[in-house]
């Protein structure tokens, strides 16, 4: 008995799936064929993405190459097409860096205007790099009040920026003469351990410059006083040989 009640339970089991299949069998189907579509769509955006990406090195490697080699204007023109074509992650260090290249080419207004796009962008350590490159390409003209309060964010202890933004601020001290704060900022600058080892380089070589007489207003030399030519000196020799002979 237990086997006709089986064989009748497998059958009911049957006809069910069979049921089953002709009402959703056609979305199963449609389902699993979106699934391999999707699939094979995802595996070819990432073939073109990473030849995009591996171009994008590319020209990123040859870009830089002319800014090192001082090509400057032709290395501004390369960061500028990859900024507007590259993957994102190339088209936002290739805008910093086209800055950089205007900047280095002479042409400052267009390098700050960079700068300041990067600097409001969505991408933290960008932005701060390029307000960091902004202070500086601007440190010679702007206010100390103004660099302060545009290098708030980063002077924070807690910021890894502090450093770097320490050295413009001790860099605007020197070029207001306040050169005894920009020795003492420097000179803690030259041993702090959060700092670069290029700024520390930097910054003891701007404290030795300092503490050596640096900066300092060591008065106006005088000018010498006229002094009477010596007795027996011989008369000028007449430039014109025409002028003084009479005339016969």
């Amino acid at each position: 008995m237990s086997d006709i009640f089986h064989e009748v339970e497998e059958e009911v089991r049957r006809e069910r799936y069979e049921q089953l299949w002709k009402e959703y069998g056609d979305y199963v189907i449609a389902a699993a064929a979106f699934v391999i579509i999707a699939v094979a769509g995802w595996q070819i955006w990432r073939y073109y993405e990473q030849r995009a990406e591996l171009r994008a090195s590319v020209e990123y490697g040859a870009a830089m190459q002319l800014l090192q080699t001082g090509q400057t204007p032709a290395a501004a023109e390369a960061f500028g097409k990859l900024a507007s074509s590259a993957p994102s992650g190339y088209a936002k260090i290739s805008r910093l860096q086209e800055a950089g290249a205007l900047l280095a080419a002479g042409r400052t207004a267009d390098a700050i205007k960079l700068y300041t796009e990067v600097e409001n962008g969505s991408d933290d350590i960008l932005a701060n790099v390029a307000r960091i490159r902004l202070a500086w390409a601007t440190v010679d003209s702007t206010p100390r009040a103004q660099l302060q309060t545009q290098l708030a964010s980063l002077t924070d202890p807690s910021s890894a920026w502090n450093p770097m933004a320490r050295e413009i601020l001790a860099y605007a001290d020197f070029r207001d003469g306040a050169t005894a704060q920009a020795l003492a900022e420097y000179k803690r600058l030259a041993t702090d351990k959060n700092a670069p080892t290029a700024l520390h380089e930097r910054a003891a070589a701007m404290a030795n410059f300092l503490a050596a007489g640096a900066g300092r207003d060591y008065g106006t030399l005088p000018h010498p006083a006229p002094q009477a030519p010596p007795a027996n000196a011989a008369p000028a020799a007449n430039p014109n040989p025409a002028q003084g002979k009479q005339p016969k």
